[in-house]
C-alpha cells in the first residue's frame, strides 16, 4: 500500500479569504505531498510500507532511530487531521455534547477560547495546537514541530497548525489575528463533535 495525498474537503478559495487559494496551493499540494513523498520514501522495501499512518505514528513515535519517518507520517496525519478542522462558514460555539463537555471541563466556551489561543499563539517555532480528549477530559495544549496527541495516548478533536507555511502569505507575523479567524471562522465544530462521538 502507497500512502497517497488526500483531497482537500473543499475547493482550495473555500476558506477565503480566511484563509487564501494560495496558501492552500502551497500547504497542500506542496507540504503536505512532500510529507507524504518522504514517508513512502522512507518504508520502500521495508516491513513498514504497507503500513497506515496511524499505525506508522505508533510504531515510531519513540523510537529514535525511525525519527525522520515519525516525523513525516506525523505530518502527514496531522494536515489530512487540519484540513477537515476547518470548514467554510465555521467557527464561533460549538453545540451539542462538545459544548457540554467545554462548559464541563473549562468552565465556559470563553475560557476554552483563552486556553487555546494561549497554546496556539504560545508554541515556540512551529508546531501545533489541539483540543483532545485525555481519560474522558478535554484538555488543550501544544506539540512542537511533528509531535501529535495519537503519540501519546490521546484522542485529537480538533487542531490548528502554527508552523509559519500554514499562515504566513496570508498574516505574515501576526499569528494571534491567524488564531482569532480560526476560532471565529474556521473552527469545524461538527467534525470535532464528531470525532468525541467516535471517542465515546
Amino acid at each position: 500500500m502507497t500512502l497517497t495525498l488526500p483531497n482537500l474537503p473543499y475547493a482550495k478559495d473555500a476558506l477565503a479569504p480566511h484563509i487564501s487559494a494560495s496558501t492552500l496551493e502551497f500547504h497542500h499540494d506542496k507540504h503536505h505531498a512532500a510529507y507524504i513523498a518522504n514517508a513512502n520514501k522512507l518504508v520502500a522495501g521495508t516491513e513498514l510500507e504497507n503500513k497506515s499512518l496511524e499505525e506508522l505514528i505508533a510504531i515510531t513515535a519513540h523510537a529514535a532511530d525511525k525519527k525522520a519517518l515519525f516525523n513525516n507520517a506525523a505530518q502527514a496525519w496531522n494536515h489530512d487531521f487540519l484540513w477537515h478542522s476547518m470548514a467554510p462558514n465555521g467557527g464561533g460555539a460549538p453545540r451539542g455534547a462538545l459544548a457540554e463537555c467545554i462548559e464541563r471541563d473549562f468552565k465556559g466556551f470563553a475560557s476554552f477560547v483563552e486556553a487555546f489561543s494561549t497554546a496556539a499563539i504560545g508554541q515556540f517555532g512551529s508546531g501545533w495546537a489541539w483540543l483532545v480528549l485525555n481519560g474522558g477530559k478535554l484538555e488543550v495544549e501544544a506539540t512542537a514541530n511533528a509531535d501529535t496527541p495519537l503519540a501519546h495516548g490521546k484522542v485529537p478533536l480538533l487542531t490548528l497548525d502554527v508552523w509559519e507555511h500554514a499562515y504566513y502569505l496570508d498574516y505574515q507575523n501576526r499569528r494571534p489575528d491567524y488564531v482569532k479567524t480560526f476560532l471565529d471562522t474556521l473552527a469545524n465544530w461538527d467534525f470535532a463533535n464528531a470525532n468525541l462521538a467516535k471517542a465515546k
